[in-house]
């Protein structure tokens, strides 16, 4: 049985509905991941799930005793509360008696004085009367498992381990299905790995909301696609969706032309005056109505950002030049011996964990804080455009179009006056949106926004500290094209693996000691490329090996039996008949009425599924060494 399932579920706050009648079942051991454009309804969808929030009609079907816990988007005000109490504060009653009394414990070891012991043994007896000791193993298996320091105050701890800390805070509770939205916003690349791990061993039932494509495809089972008010259900990783979405809208696109052909052609025909109405055929009358309504209540897809290039006039071939800079702050060393030449169109990513120091490196290189040591040399003709200064100066309590545009109605972009309203529908502000204050807006609609105020500004010179949280994959996606065409110089801070992959040309990495070492290429080669320490032992076994494979002399060439010439024949039909299988078998499980069959019959497809993959992957294997 389905751990629950979605009926018909509708739920609105506007105009367009955010649910339309949506269908969806979880099986117990998923990892879904729930896909959709900013505003489209992820987090509304997970709070109904998890039972926060009502439908406006349909039906939640839920297994009996289902525990459900969520890990919202936002991290919520930190107050000087200790790690454990925030983990235990899940646990409700029971929870709160186990943190005063861990409490006093350790106050006991400093002060022995009577009332103290009395407060122990009142807190005692409350604890043992409604037995709070059978979860207190279960707080302290999770901080374990998390290596969370539960004495340490909430708000002192970094942004990813804050994250942690509410992870703690769901898995405490023993869900049966946890919902994570936005797990990954403002980690570290080493967070987002080890959270990663944590979920690829993780037990449970898992349903998540992430823009991050490397956790995407790793984590994955299957995907759910949240579009226009509807849900559609696609087995596989991420790549895999992203074929058969693409070849549904093509579908979808062909039907829209022919409908939409149809309609004008009833249309004329309906205009066509006293000939008509002679014979007009009423049932063709009403059917043209009907079409009316469908194409009415039709629901477009939403535009994609455009993002138009404000081109400044270009820098000198030397855009910046470091030699030996160091810095310290309070007594540590953020950036040590650090030399490098940026020239003209280099794209640079900044690699490193929260706090190593990555905006400091970022305001020497542009002459915000000046070295304690070494020099930086700036290039000429330099237009810098800074993310992150932007985002400082947006304005939470004036419209969108004042941020963009004070005082005035008119915007120049590249020597041209444009409407302000007309440019931010390039950013998908509706003219509506666009008067809406900015304190009211998502957070995906924020960075969208800060895009927009910084490509209305000429540039040759780009600096972006962290552009990507909240964005959408399309919004992403189109943000790579556009950095990729950009002819000035990027400076890049990300710990979105993919989009660093795809856009920089070579990293700078925080190492140990305010070491800051350059690399070729991206967060890929730069996993290539960084050292290894090298064991004795290794060593040891690395010389070992050399030594036995100079001693091997070379095989002879052995020419392939007729058993085998005969396998080599035959295995590419066996690989053609397994990958015709392997499609049909995915096709019926992206159809929505797949996941309505009892459990028994969803298991043996998902199980077949996985046979055949270890089948091609044998029969391959087996193919390449024949023929080698």
């Amino acid at each position: 049985m389905a751990l629950i399932v979605l009926r018909s579920v509708c739920l609105s706050y506007g105009a367009a509905p955010l649910l339309d009648g949506v269908e969806l079942s979880i099986e117990r051991g998923e990892r879904v991941c729930l896909v959709g454009r900013n505003g489209a309804g992820k987090s509304s969808l997970m709070k109904l799930i998890a039972g926060e929030q009502l439908p406006d009609s349909g039906e939640i079907v839920r297994q009996q005793g289902l525990r459900c816990a969520r890990l919202a988007q936002e991290v919520p005000f930190a107050d000087a509360t200790s790690v454990f109490d925030v983990v235990a504060a899940a646990l409700g009653r029971e929870g709160e008696l186990l943190a005063r009394y861990h409490h006093i414990s350790h106050q006991m070891s400093e002060d022995h004085s009577p009332a103290l012991m009395a407060e122990l043994e009142r807190v005692q007896h409350e604890v043992d009367a409604c037995n709070a000791w059978s979860v207190r193993p279960r707080i302290e298996a999770v901080l374990s498992r998390l290596q969370l320091p539960e004495e340490t105050p909430f708000n002192a701890l970094s942004g990813g381990l804050k994250r942690r800390v509410l992870l703690a805070q769901a898995l405490v509770r023993d869900p049966d299905l946890l919902l994570l939205d936005e797990p990954t916003n403002h980690l570290d690349i080493e967070s987002i790995q080890w959270l990663e791990n944590f979920l690829l061993s993780y037990s449970g039932t898992v349903l998540f909301v992430t823009h991050d494509r490397q956790l995407l495809q790793n984590l994955a089972t299957r995907i759910v696609d949240l579009d226009r008010g509807r849900l559609t259900s696609w087995p596989g990783n991420y790549a895999t969706y992203l074929q058969r979405k693409q070849e549904q809208l093509e579908v979808e696109a062909t039907h829209n032309a022919l409908f939409d052909k149809k309609l004008a052609q009833e249309e004329v025909w309906i205009r066509q005056g006293i000939k008509a109405r002679r014979t007009r055929n009423e049932g063709r009358v009403r059917a043209l109505l009907d079409l009316r309504n469908e194409r009415r209540e039709r629901r477009e897809i939403s535009g994609r950002v455009r993002l138009s290039q404000q081109a400044g006039a270009a820098s000198g071939k030397i855009v910046i030049e470091a030699e030996d800079v160091s810095f310290a702050y309070d007594g540590r060393t953020i950036v040590r011996d650090f030399s490098t030449t940026l020239l003209r169109g280099d794209k640079i990513g900044i690699i490193g964990p929260n706090g190593a120091g990555k905006t400091t490196l970022i305001r020497l290189l542009l002459g915000e804080l000046a070295p304690q040591q070494g020099q930086i040399k700036q290039g000429t003709r330099l237009q810098i455009a800074y993310y992150d200064q932007l985002r400082a100066k947006l304005d939470l309590e004036q419209t969108v179009q004042e941020n963009i545009s004070p005082g005035s109605e008119q915007i120049e972009i590249n020597g041209k006056s444009r409407h302000v309203l007309s440019y931010l529908q390039d950013f998908l502000f509706t003219p509506a949106r666009a008067r809406t204050p900015v304190k009211a807006l998502s957070g995906g609609e924020r960075n969208r926004l800060l895009l927009a105020r910084l490509f209305a500004q000429p540039s040759n010179l780009l600096v972006l500290d962290e552009p990507t949280n909240d964005l959408d994959i399309d919004t992403l996606e189109l943000l790579e094209e556009w950095l990729l065409a950009y002819p000035g110089t990027v400076l890049l801070v990300s710990h979105d693996r993919a989009f660093l992959n795809n856009v920089v040309t070579s990293t700078l990495v925080f190492e140990d000691d305010g070491r800051v070492a350059e690399y070729v290429g991206g967060y890929d080669d730069w996993l290539r490329q960084r050292p290894a320490a090298v064991t004795p032992v290794a060593a040891t076994s690395a010389i070992a090996r050399a030594s036995d494979a100079a001693s091997v002399k070379p095989a002879k060439t052995v020419k392939r039996s007729f058993k085998e010439q005969r396998e080599m024949e035959t295995l590419p039909k066996t690989i053609e008949a397994l990958e015709a299988e392997q499609r049909a078998l995915h096709a019926r499980m992206a159809d929505a009425d797949f996941y309505r069959q009892d459990s028994a019959a969803i298991n043996a497809a998902q199980s077949r599924l996985q046979e055949l993959e270890k089948s091609l992957e044998t029969n391959y294997r087996r193919w390449e060494a024949l023929e080698s």
